[in-house]
């Protein structure tokens, strides 16, 4: 679907982006960032409307430096601010997209009733849009982005400035256009929590460069733990510090989920209600069994945990996304390598 070979695009005082390349293929793809890692101005290359300081790039096949024109005919794109008129109705705006984009009278409006049922606003579509919220805000960008029926469309950070039920809400709609419609994503954030729910290929960039591109299952893939669960009691009121306790006394590893380490004993206290557990054989289950049920504890759970994205640049806890990036421009080539 796009293809970019050494693409660079550089201002007097800033790199953009630094000799990306990178192929995505059919799906959801997310590409992802810390604020100003050169998500936006990418996505303005690949739609002809920025031209690049160096490299190539196509979409669809076609060359973005000469065929601008007609991959924003075949292309959809939901920008990442707020640009609708606000005297304006979604029905009114939607078709006039349409039209833009070739489709006849009839047919726009057609297909404009169609997108809006999909997007969650057909009640809404004859009220103007400045007494639209947030979330209805963006629903009418990502109805605009889809109306003319196009193979890929591009999203640029859909979820800003929605609640987390919106977010929830934008995420399976973003979802529902690929695996209903058949129509490729790709989908910019720099939240990986968002992307590792809904596409199948994530692309990381930072500064302009690439640091990983993987499918989401490489990324989330299973690790040598247990995520275990359990009950308080009233003989143990924090049910999860004496399992860790029991399990360490039983020469299992254990850690609490937020990343503290269990020393010389389970430091657990506060560290949250799961626990991490090293799985050193086929035992070791019966060893958190056994445990469980000798402190009378009730199990909820007892999984095999997986990765979350987040983890791969988080190397301590409590690092976020941002934070991790601040300091990449050191450790680039190891986390490219990984």
């Amino acid at each position: 679907m796009i293809a970019t070979e050494s693409l660079g695009k550089r201002y007097p005082k800033v790199t953009a982006l630094d000799r990306l390349s990178v192929d995505i293929t059919p799906g959801v793809t997310g590409l992802v960032g810390a604020n100003g890692a050169g998500k936006s101005t990418l996505i303005k290359i690949l739609l002809g409307l920025s031209p690049a300081t160096e490299g190539r790039a196509r979409v669809l096949g076609l060359d973005v430096a000469t065929e601008g024109a007609v991959i924003r005919e075949r292309v959809g794109y939901m920008p990442e601010h707020d640009c609708l008129p606000p005297d304006v109705s979604a029905t009114e705006f939607v078709v006039h997209m349409a039209r833009m984009s070739g489709l006849p009278p009839a047919a726009a409006r057609e297909r404009t009733a169609d997108t809006l049922r999909h997007v969650g606003l057909y009640e809404e579509r004859y009220r103007p849009m400045g007494g639209y919220s947030t979330g209805m805000k963006q629903r009418v960008k990502l109805a605009q982005a889809l109306v003319h029926d196009p193979r890929l469309v591009l999203l640029d950070e859909p979820t800003n400035g929605l609640d987390p039920v919106g977010r929830d809400e934008m995420l399976a709609l973003i979802r529902r256009v690929h695996t209903d419609f058949g129509i490729s994503v790709l989908v910019t954030s720099h939240l990986l929590g968002e992307l590792e729910r809904t596409c199948d290929h994530v692309v990381v960039i930072d500064g302009g460069r690439l640091l990983r591109s993987s499918a989401t299952s490489d990324f989330t893939q299973a690790t040598g733990s247990l995520a275990v669960e359990v009950t308080d009691t009233d003989a143990h009121p924090d049910g999860t510090a004496a399992l860790g306790a029991a399990l360490t006394a039983a020469g299992l590893a254990v850690r609490a989920a937020g990343g503290l380490e269990s020393g010389a004993g389970y430091a657990g206290a506060g560290g949250g209600h799961v626990l991490l557990v090293d799985v050193a054989g086929d035992e070791t289950y019966d060893v958190v069994r056994d445990a469980v049920a000798g402190l009378g504890l009730g199990l909820v759970r007892m999984e095999q945990r997986r990765h979350r994205i987040a983890e791969v640049f988080q190397p301590a806890a409590g690092t976020d996304f941002d934070d991790a990036n601040r300091g990449s421009a050191q450790k680039r080539g190891t986390t490219h390598a990984a």
